[in-house]
Order: structure tokens, then C-alpha cells, then sequence
């Protein structure tokens, strides 16, 4: 087969290149000969070309794909890709998509591209601890998704088992989760918010899932206080202790107490978000008295939801705490924090840290 293939593809060049140039080949050359004749022949259109976004549609055959590289000068000659594809047996294996192709890369480069589908992506990273208005402006910022088009997306029905046990009018806020996408060109912003919910389903794991109800607690109420953690904390190893004291604080009945629950609800308001930013840095004794379920310092217990989309590791420390029996914190001003058990030892942690405020 590869020999009938040899003497096939020896036609077609002595058609398209002439003799001379394919003469130093001979039928009788067998494998060897294919591979010398792919090396001569296989070669850039353009060293220099430039970068190209080229689509592969569904049910389109090697015939037909060449003959667009062809006609975009992107290869040389359509019928020796055809053939080249053929050669390798990978005529049903060229794959659908938006492909960044270029006259500077040979066709077997293409082949491999498009029989990899290594489809043209954008690469974007979402920290943790955003609420999903940030993560609206960040992918605006990029040119990935309009922020209102996002926003909209995140009012569509998706078809998850975590979201069928959302609270009645609760958001995704916390379901959205913190990681690096690789975003293809035709994706919408719902394709995103999927994509970003099947992540979120596949690293809450059925073990997690059988943790929490163990504690007795629901996947929502895992993250609303998981994403407290994620605004509190700010060095890994501290996760799991501040989330013990925000479990100790609810197991005796004493409000939260965290600023970031104010924060939000601060944010809230689009005004304060023009003024401040999301996350107003310092609060004042009216910011703690603002009358939202999300003020933490009025109502005791959990807010209604999360007030940010948590990582994995803030996750984690809500279902696997630290064994401490703290029930106060404040921070050193290092990305640290004192933790103490008694109000005392606590007053003198504030006055050590914060000079009594």
C-alpha cells in the first residue's frame, strides 16, 4: 500500500514540480522514499507568514480543508495535503474548530494541529475571592466577554445536580470557580459560566458532598462561609484556624463578626462600588450598622449566600477545620493574625496590633 502510494504521489509531482526535481526518487525506494519525498516537499509556504485563524467545520474532508489552506496561501498545494493526510491515515481524524494556523508552519505541523484539535484558545486566569461583578470587569478588561453580556449569562438556566438545592433567589455567586480556562473564539458567555460550573462540580467531589452532610450543613452554606474565609485569610496555612472560629462563634450563638460580609454588602450598592470599589478597605461604625442580612455585625449566623467565589483550599477548611476553640481574631498587619479564646486576651492582641482600634 505504501509502495502503490509512493508511485502515486511520484505522478503527481512530476505534474506539479517537474522531473528534475522529483527524479532523485524511484519507486523501488519503498518507505524510505515516502519519507525522502514528504522532507523535500513538506516545507513552509512563507517562513515569515503570519499567524492565521482558520476554521475546520464539521464534516469537512482533508479534500476540502486543503483546498482552503490552498486558496487562504497557507500551503502550497492542496492535492499533496490531501495526500499527506492520506499517508498517515488520518482522514476522519481531522478535528472541528478555529485553528491559529500559518504559511510558516509545514503541512504535517497543520495535520498534527488539526488531528490534536489544538483549536485556537485564550488563556484567562480568575483569582480567588472575586465577587462575579469582578470577574464581569476582568474579562471585559480582556476582550474575552462584554461585562453586561457575562452578567446576563449568569440569570441563564443551567442544568447542574449542586444547583437544583439553591435557596430561592439565590445567585451563583460561589458557584463560579477559580481557576485557569482556555476560552475558544465561538464560546458565549453562558458556554463560559458552564464551563466554570462543570469545574465547580468536578472539584466539589462526592466525598466533599458526603462531608458536608455529615456536618449537617448544605453545599451553600459550605461556601457562603467559604468565602469568608477566602476574604479573611491571606496566608494558606491560617485557612483552616479562621474557619474553626467562625464554626466556634455559630456553634455558641455569637455573630460573625467579619468585615468582609459588610464589604459586601457595601458593594451591593452601586455607588459605594463607584466610590470604593467592592471592597471598601476601611470600614466606619455606620458602615457596621448598614442594615443588609449581609452584615454579619447585626444579624447573627450566616449571610443568605456567599460574598465571593472561594478556592478549593477555603473549601476545604470549612469541611476540615482546625481543632482550636478560638473564638476571636485580629490581624498582626502581616498578612497574619492573633487568635485568642478569652475577650481579654483578645483586647490586648488589638491593642498590641492595632493600637486599640
Amino acid at each position: 500500500m505504501r509502495t502503490c502510494f509512493v508511485l502515486f504521489l511520484l505522478i503527481i509531482l512530476l505534474a506539479t514540480v517537474g522531473a528534475a526535481s522529483a527524479a532523485i526518487l524511484r519507486p523501488e525506494l519503498g518507505e524510505k522514499g515516502t519519507v525522502m519525498l514528504i522532507d523535500r516537499f513538506d516545507r513552509p509556504l512563507d517562513p515569515s507568514g503570519q499567524t492565521l485563524l482558520f476554521t475546520v467545520k464539521s464534516g469537512d474532508t482533508s479534500g476540502k480543508i486543503g483546498e482552503a489552506l490552498q486558496q487562504k496561501n497557507i500551503i502550497g498545494n492542496a492535492t499533496f495535503f490531501k495526500m499527506l493526510v492520506s499517508y498517515y491515515a488520518l482522514d476522519k481524524d481531522l478535528k472541528a474548530g478555529d485553528y491559529e494556523v500559518s504559511p510558516a508552519m509545514t503541512m504535517s505541523e497543520i495535520i498534527s494541529k488539526l488531528n490534536q484539535g489544538l483549536v485556537k484558545t485564550t488563556r484567562v486566569t480568575i483569582p480567588e475571592g472575586l465577587r462575579f461583578e469582578e470577574i464581569a470587569q476582568n474579562l471585559d478588561k480582556k476582550g474575552i466577554f462584554r461585562k453586561d453580556d457575562f452578567l446576563a449569562a449568569l440569570k441563564g438556566s443551567y442544568d447542574y445536580p449542586f444547583l437544583k438545592e439553591l435557596p430561592a433567589g439565590a445567585t451563583l455567586e460561589g458557584y463560579l470557580f477559580p481557576d485557569t480556562y482556555d476560552i475558544r473564539p465561538k464560546y458565549t458567555a453562558a458556554d463560559y459560566v458552564a464551563l466554570m460550573l462543570a469545574n465547580f462540580q468536578s472539584k466539589f467531589t462526592p466525598a466533599m458532598m458526603d462531608g458536608a452532610a455529615r456536618k449537617g450543613i448544605t453545599v451553600h452554606q459550605v461556601l457562603t462561609l467559604a468565602s469568608i474565609v477566602e476574604r479573611e485569610a491571606v496566608l494558606p496555612e491560617e485557612r483552616p484556624i479562621i474557619a474553626s472560629v467562625f464554626l466556634n462563634r455559630i456553634s455558641q450563638g455569637i455573630p460573625l463578626y467579619a468585615d468582609p460580609t459588610v464589604q459586601y454588602a457595601l458593594g451591593n450598592n452601586p455607588a459605594n462600588a463607584a466610590r470604593w470599589g467592592y471592597w471598601k478597605a476601611v470600614l466606619s461604625q455606620a458602615d457596621l450598622g448598614i442594615s443588609s442580612p449581609y452584615n454579619t455585625y447585626r444579624y447573627p449566623g450566616l449571610p443568605p449566600g456567599p460574598i465571593a467565589n472561594p478556592g478549593l483550599a477555603s473549601i476545604k477548611a470549612v469541611l476540615e477545620p482546625a481543632n482550636t476553640s478560638y473564638i476571636y481574631f485580629v490581624a498582626k498587619g502581616d498578612g497574619s493574625h492573633a487568635f485568642a479564646i478569652t475577650k481579654e486576651e483578645h483586647d490586648r492582641n488589638v491593642a498590641k496590633y492595632q493600637g486599640g482600634r
